[in-house]
């Protein structure tokens, strides 16, 4: 059957068509999207503004076309950080539906992190034992660790690149600014490690989204080009190496490094401190990037209830 999975996120709206049944792989068949950065347009309330309203609308009514052009028989709409969080969210869904016909189911932290999750223990398989995944979005950070298809523990926690990035004002990021921003990145990861630590030590620790991937590609690691089978991985060593360059690099210089996009670029340092701080605080000197995350977790999810397989913990898609 041909999904379209309609993802609005805090840094783009994506609307990915695919060909999928159960047993076998969703196999990507197009891709419609736009960098709309939500978490950056809203205004002093908390509240997504009308430019950033506008944008959405016309996004998911021009995702709406595609889908039916491109023959989609089933569609997968969801929201995440952006608008979960935003001070008008229910207002800014009200005016989705209403303007496009479409409405957005409002994911959780939890169950975003959960789905993604299921993507990345999907792609790896069981020979990876306890998994512990790490998802930097725009809006925030996920975080999952198990053994099985549901992860054991799993949290969200307000992280995301184009959140912080609004505390570093300036193309050059400010000393004092990044120490600040630095102390509190750690204070909010080391409040939830002991969660996981519990578990025992992953057996395989694993990366998921645009922030790492781009991250990786940053440190050498193969170019998206080089196709989605390759193994890449993302090192604690080399993104140390990096940190203090990108601190000194204004977003324009930023764009220039190989794998980094125009509109990722004012992220990419506060992305980094994450990254840099989940993995020291959890022990992990390297990440393997997975390809999957949570639009694909959301595919599975709803092949499986397809099939009558369902979930540990129910998560309505």
């Amino acid at each position: 059957m041909r999904l379209g999975v309609l993802d609005v996120g805090s840094n783009t709206v994506h609307f990915l068509v695919v060909d999928a049944h159960p047993g076998a792989a969703p196999l990507p068949a197009y891709s419609h999207k736009a960098e709309l950065r939500l978490a950056e347009l809203l205004d002093e309330h908390g509240a997504i503004g009308e430019v950033g309203v506008e944008r959405l609308v016309s996004m998911v009514a021009s995702s709406i076309r595609v889908a039916e052009d491109k023959g989609v028989v089933d569609l997968l709409p969801f929201a995440t950080s952006a608008v979960r969080e935003a001070a008008n969210g229910e207002e800014v869904l009200r005016r989705v539906e209403d303007e496009t016909g479409v409405a957005l189911t409002v994911l959780s932290g939890q169950d975003e992190a959960r789905l993604t999750f299921l993507a990345v223990r999907r792609w790896f398989g069981w020979s990876s034992g306890r998994l512990l995944d790490l998802d930097i979005g725009g809006g925030s950070l996920e975080i999952a660790c198990g053994i099985d298809e549901q992860p054991d523990v799993a949290t969200s926690l307000p992280l995301g690149a184009g959140r912080l990035t609004a505390r570093l004002p300036g193309e050059v990021a400010d000393a004092g600014d990044l120490r600040e921003l630095r102390r509190h990145i750690r204070a909010e990861i080391a409040g939830v490690v002991g969660d996981f630590a519990r578990l025992g030590p992953p057996d395989h620790a694993v990366a998921t989204s645009k922030t790492f991937k781009q991250l990786a590609r940053m440190t050498g690691a193969a170019p998206e080009g080089a196709g989605v089978r390759v193994p890449r991985k993302l090192t604690r060593s080399g993104l140390s190496a990096w940190l203090p360059r990108l601190a000194a690099m204004t977003p324009a210089e930023r764009a220039q490094i190989p794998g980094v996009s125009l509109g990722r670029a004012r992220q990419l340092l506060a992305g980094a401190l994450v990254a840099d701080a989940a993995m020291d605080l959890f022990g992990l000197e390297e990440l393997d990037i997975c390809p999957w995350a949570l639009r694909e977790g959301i595919i599975l999810r709803r092949l499986d209830a397809l099939t009558g397989h369902e979930p540990r913990v129910a998560i309505e898609v």
